[in-house]
């Protein structure tokens, strides 16, 4: 998600020595590669999809077997009063690094992550925008990973962090922009330490509907309206090309909404709404890089398919989503 500054800090400090014990309960074969099998990067699910070993985006988000055996781990994240996306262990080898990269895909969109290092050291750099830091140990940060961001490990060990992802309610993003007003002395002093509390099991709040088997069209719509001010603001995009992009987004959004105003959740849409989005997919320019953004100078393409091609539709939820329907009704 897009912020203000390329670091937040937040108000709250956890305790490291008790985060380490329940991390030492984990072995080499907890650990799940990364999904791109980046070197030295690896991972191990807290809140996923069913509550499985996965890497998934959507669906329905539980609790694992792995954060089961993790009292204070429940406890920490159980602490925002927020409802929690996919969330995990990260673990960053010795000698490795988080290559540049830009998180773009629909989920990143609305959510934000929370950083919470477990283990690390001074020569543990997280990378952002212009801006680099070293998260300590204990303390909690999120950043804005709509900019260019790289994390490099040069140290001889292993860096872990909890990170927690979150959309956040307007309770977590007036805390946000409280801590950006404030001098790092007054962060400081604002800081609450979490402690640990035995035989306090919390309820965690997770993700249920993240995303949609039909996109709302005023949704789309907002999506393609904002990558259509970026791309149109960058000085060296082609201008004949940016018409036809404006119109191309334009069109969809437009042939969305008939559709959806037809149709809503009803499969007989179904062939309809993939015929909308196949008609855009065509009129892309076949370089991806043929536009690129103002704010990072990112593909336009790639934005495309992952916020608005490949989240618009997704009829396998409509049975989940049509059942919630009539329960509620009932």
């Amino acid at each position: 998600m897009k912020l203000e500054q390329p670091f937040i800090r937040l108000p709250f400090c956890f305790d490291v020595d008790r985060l380490k014990i329940e991390l030492g309960q984990f072995d080499a074969q907890h650990w799940m590669a990364h999904p791109n099998r980046m070197h030295g990067n690896a991972a191990i699910p807290l809140v996923s999809q069913n509550g499985e070993n996965n890497d998934e985006f959507i669906g329905h988000m539980k609790m694992t077997a792995h954060l089961q055996r993790c009292d204070y781990m429940q406890q920490v994240m159980a602490s925002f009063g927020e409802v929690l996306a996919r969330s995990r262990l990260m673990r960053l080898a010795a000698k490795s690094e988080v290559s540049e990269h830009v998180d773009f895909n629909y989920h990143w969109y609305s959510r934000v992550r929370i950083h919470i290092p477990i283990t690390t050291n001074p020569d543990v750099l997280f990378y952002c925008g212009d801006e680099k830091i070293n998260m300590q140990a204990g303390e909690c940060w999120i950043f804005d990973s709509w900019r260019r961001h790289k994390v490099v490990n040069n140290s001889s060990e292993n860096r872990v962090h909890l990170v927690i992802d979150t959309s956040g309610s307007s309770r977590f993003w007036k805390m946000l922009r409280h801590m950006q007003s404030l001098a790092d002395a007054d962060i400081v002093k604002q800081t609450q330490a979490v402690e640990y509390q035995s035989h306090v099991k919390p309820k965690l709040r997770t993700e249920r509907f993240n995303i949609a088997p039909v996109m709302a069209a005023g949704e789309l719509e907002a999506i393609a309206d904002a990558l259509v001010a970026d791309f149109s603001a960058y000085p060296g995009n082609n201008q004949d090309l940016v018409k036809h992009y404006t119109h191309l987004l334009n069109d969809l959004a437009k042939d969305w909404r008939e559709a959806w105003l037809l149709y809503g959740y009803q499969y007989d849409g179904v062939s309809v709404y993939r015929e909308v989005l196949q008609r855009a997919v065509q009129k892309l320019n076949p370089d991806p890089r043929a536009l690129v953004t103002m704010s990072n100078q990112l593909g336009v393409n790639p934005i495309i398919m992952q916020r608005i091609i490949r989240a618009a539709l997704n009829p396998d939820l409509l049975p989940e989503f049509l059942t919630s329907a009539e329960n509620t009704s009932a």
